[in-house]
This record gives structure tokens, sequence and C-alpha cells, in this order.
């Protein structure tokens, strides 16, 4: 019954048309996913999505939560309002990473224990096609025009270019080791690809499938194999990009028309995610050893708060409505 009473008010205010973006934190070690209010960082409850839950999307519309539950072999899919479960994807096993075409259909899964990209129509349910990529896929990315699906293989070291429409890879490109994550700019004409272990990200030009440079990171005071880069965002416009730097506990700021980098913000501790509100007001990273989100001021450039959160909090997606 105590269960109930916490999150009665919750669900309520979640209904509420009224309300602002919500924020959505999936925990890997608490198996739930806590919920915020985008405006005023409140905690609005934490459900369950079954186990070991990383990555996490939303569609276009914003019908359809999205979560990897990596140690069920499955995509959990719920409905955003009320955190109810709506039904389940195949997912090939342990899914981690994936990523929407932007029509939201399908969906493209990397499945790191077989070397796969698993692609799955979300309406249908149905296995589209099982993609041989490179040892432990972890990366996923599509570009703005839905044409191409990346996918990064950590052992590998490689960023797999996929056809969309043949599932066929028409190149690799040879990163720094242990690629993690993929990123387009908003115009497709950049590709950024972070190397954790390598400790820098590549910038490619798409159309050439050529790196064009690769940004390499120095923070005072921290070593250089503390520095991990994981997570990529690109502001809509291009002109900011911010890298999540995990256990260095930095976000670095990167001028994204020079790809100079301009500044690292203190977050918390192994910072791994990010997403934007649609308005790019804040961007929310998640820090999992220190169990909180922290919300970075987009414009200042400047951390403004430290929300608590569940378990070991790994992806994080902002409502589109």
């Amino acid at each position: 019954m105590k269960h109930l009473l916490v999150l009665a008010p919750a669900l309520a205010l979640l209904a509420e048309p009224a309300l602002a973006n919500r924020v959505f934190v999936t925990n890997e070690k608490g198996n739930d996913v806590t919920v915020l209010d985008s405006e005023t960082l409140e905690v609005l409850g934490n459900y369950p999505v079954g186990n070991r839950p990383r990555g996490i999307t939303i569609s276009p519309d914003g019908s359809e939560l999205y979560v990897c539950a990596s140690d069920d072999n499955l995509v959990r899919v719920f409905d955003p309002n009320t955190m109810e479960e709506m039904h389940t994807l195949p997912s090939g096993p342990d899914p981690e990473l994936f990523v929407l075409h932007p029509s939201g259909n399908p969906l493209y899964i990397a499945n790191e224990d077989d070397n796969l990209v698993t692609v799955v129509d979300v309406k249908t349910k149905q296995v589209l096609a099982e993609i041989p990529v490179g040892v432990e896929p972890e990366g996923m990315g599509v570009s703005p025009d839905g044409k191409i699906v990346i996918n990064t293989s950590e052992t590998t070291n490689m960023a797999h270019f996929i056809d969309t429409d043949t599932f066929e890879i028409v190149a690799n490109v040879l990163v720094d080791s242990r690629p993690r994550f993929a990123e387009y700019n908003h115009d497709g004409t950049k590709l950024y690809v972070s190397a954790e272990i390598g400790g820098t990200v590549s910038v490619i030009d798409p159309a050439t499938q050529e790196i064009i440079k690769k940004i390499t990171f120095e923070v005072p005071g921290v070593l250089p194999e503390a520095i991990q880069p994981v997570g990529v965002r690109v502001t809509n416009d291009g002109k900011k990009v911010f890298v999540a730097l995990g256990p260095s506990n930095r976000v670095a700021v990167i001028d994204g028309e020079t790809d100079e980098v301009k500044d690292y913000l203190l977050v918390g501790q192994r910072v791994w995610q990010m997403a934007f509100t649609p308005d790019e007001k804040y961007l929310f990273t998640t820090n999992g050893n220190s169990n909180d989100v922290s919300v970075i001021d987009v414009a200042a450039e400047e951390v403004v708060k430290s929300v608590p959160v569940g378990q070991q909090p790994w992806g994080v997606v902002v409502a589109p409505n």
C-alpha cells in the first residue's frame, strides 16, 4: 500500500496536460526509471521497467517510451504519461543502446554479445533484419535524413555505415579504441564518434567517410586515463557540442564550428549519457556513480542543479511534448 501511495501523486502529475516536458532516466542498478519535470526539476516518481535498463528513447510524437531491458533481452515499451507497460519488442540478446529512425520506425538495436544490429518494426513487432557488424557493437546513431544508421563496435574500433534500405554496410571507418557513441549534427554534415579508451572524439565527414579532425581533451588535475568520452550531443544550430567524459566527472563544451574545446563543466561522478530539452534550455547528464543528474544551462554553459535519482543512472531522454 505504501508503494501505491507514493506513486499516486506522481501519476496525477504525469497526466496533467499543462506539465512541462518530462525527463526519463534509466537506473541500471535500480531496475527503474526516474521521471523529472524539466522546469521545476522535481522528481515525479520512480517506476519499475525490467532488469538492467540502459538505453532509452521516445517516439517522435511522444506516445511511446522505449527501454532496453538488457538482462531481460527485451525492449519494453511504456506509456510515458502513466508509465504503464504497453508491450515488448524483440531485441536480440543484451540490448544496450538503440536509435529510432527519424520517422519513428524502425528501431535499430545494438546486440553486444552477438555482434549484430537488430532492426525491429515497432508497429508489427517483427524483426526486419539482423546485420552482422564488428565485435561488441555499442553505439547507435542515425543520419537526419534517415538513410544511414551508424553502429560503433567497441573491440573492432570501427564506425559502420549501414544503408537503411538494404541493411548493408556501405563503409567502415577506423576510429580510436572502444568507440561508444555516434551523433550527427542536425544538417548531417558532421558525425561525431567518441572513443572511451582512446580518449578522443573523431569528427567524420559523412559524405566521404573521412576523419576530418580528432578532438582531444586535457583537464587540469585529472589523469588522462580518467578522461573517457562517451555520450555526445549537438545543438540544433551546430554551434555547440557537449561530450560526457566519464570518470573525469566533466562535460566538455566544444565549438561546433571549429571543433575546439572551449570549457569543461564539473558534473557528477562517472557522467555517461545526455539529453536536451526540446527548446535546448537545459542539458541533462546521467552520473552513474553519484546517483544523480546534472542540469546544464545550455546558453550560459553552467551547471545549475544536481538532482538525485535512482541507483546507477545510465540513459536519459526528454519527451518532445
